[in-house]
């Protein structure tokens, strides 16, 4: 399927007893915008007591995959007019990328508690963004061409979307790793980690959802579901929750350096390709959704951090490198992990006063 010129960003249908949504931006392989999440969060709104729906689905358009994430080039716009203008993390939340990521928050949070069975196919390219969409779905299904993924520090940024939520609560320390290095989960990781709950072959996803337009959810998911793919991560997870368990970004690499696997060697590689102050907020973020109440809690820190670093220069730097001039080469700013103060990090987390996002689990599910 490919979308019309003039077809909305987001699909939204009625029908069978189903609320379907389909992102529906296939050549940006159904990247996240301001004007589809509010588009979503207006249907679920609705759905919640409509007698007519009995189920949410959530698919993409086009054969890549569901979502590669947010928009980042309009990031990248924000956060260089909020670096040049020397603004306040306050002032970031009143930008276009500030306001986004409010409603995103706000509509990941009400995914995870929807009333109502909510179905996110996962086929394909699955990042960042499209994990908020999907990642908090009561029935997440993954296929053999998912790759699933929180690519955030690779750009200077840090998981959002209530992604530090799911990676701290992922087994062990894998959900560190992932962050870190942004490794790419396979079906069968996603499922290990968290991620994911079923693993349905991509050839039967029509007939899968013919069946849940006449089948209870559960039902009909139990009628194609198979087995979960073996999961590399599950196999490798001594030595990573060895390395990754340390408390400093640091004593991580020294330990993946000295693991002596070649797979270590490799983390190792990774990470200290990624941005050295996005490196360590992301440790402390994930450190703290671990003891986080819920995950209200956690996106209220996210979008503190978010704000926060619309006023950095790696959030700039990392976009303009991997997507702008896709050079490869940002040039970070502290340089390495040695350069970053315990100052730099604690800026990320300030207090936004008026502008908190200020997200709290309903009463009786507290």
């Amino acid at each position: 399927m490919s979308a019309a010129v003039n077809e909305p960003e987001v699909l939204i249908e009625k029908r069978d007893g189903l609320g379907l949504i389909t992102l529906n931006r296939p050549r940006a392989i159904n990247a996240l915008n301001h004007p589809m999440a509010l588009t979503i969060l207006d249907a679920l709104r609705a759905w919640a007591d409509d007698d007519q729906v009995r189920a949410v689905v959530l698919t993409g358009a086009g054969e890549r995959g569901l979502c590669a994430g947010g928009d980042i080039v309009a990031i990248y716009n924000d956060a260089k007019a909020t670096v040049s203008q020397g603004d306040s993390p306050q002032v970031a939340a009143d930008s276009p990328s500030g306001k986004f990521w409010r409603d995103e928050y706000i509509l990941n949070a009400l995914i995870k508690r929807y009333p109502k069975p909510y179905v996110a196919v996962m086929d394909g390219i699955v990042m960042g963004g499209g994990v908020g969409l999907s990642g908090h779905a009561s029935h997440r299904i993954v296929t053999e061409r998912s790759m699933v993924g929180m690519p955030e520090t690779g750009i200077g940024f840090i998981p959002d979307v209530g992604g530090t939520w799911l990676l701290a609560h992922a087994p062990g320390e894998i959900g560190t790793h992932v962050a870190l290095t942004t490794a790419r989960m396979s079906a069968g990781d996603a499922i290990v980690a968290g991620f994911a709950d079923y693993f349905v072959p991509s050839e039967h996803i029509p007939a899968l959802l013919e069946a849940l337009a006449t089948t209870e959810v559960d039902v009909a998911i139990a009628k194609f579901a198979q087995p979960a793919p073996v999961s590399e991560f599950a196999a490798q997870q001594e030595w990573i929750d060895s390395c990754y368990s340390a408390d400093t970004v640091e004593e991580i690499v020294h330990r993946l350096r000295i693991d002596g696997r070649d797979e270590a060697a490799k983390a190792a590689d990774d990470v200290e390709s990624k941005s050295p102050v996005a490196l360590k907020v992301t440790l402390r973020s994930l450190r703290d959704a671990r003891r986080a109440a819920d995950l209200e809690a956690a996106l209220n820190q996210e979008y503190r951090v978010s704000v926060a670093s619309l006023n950095t220069h790696d959030l700039v730097e990392g976009i303009r490198a991997q997507v702008i001039d896709k050079d490869r080469n940002p040039q970070w700013s502290p340089a390495t992990l040695a350069d970053v103060t315990e100052a730099d990090v604690d800026a990320y987390f300030g207090a936004l006063g008026d502008r908190e996002l200020g997200l709290a689990a309903p009463k009786d599910e507290q």
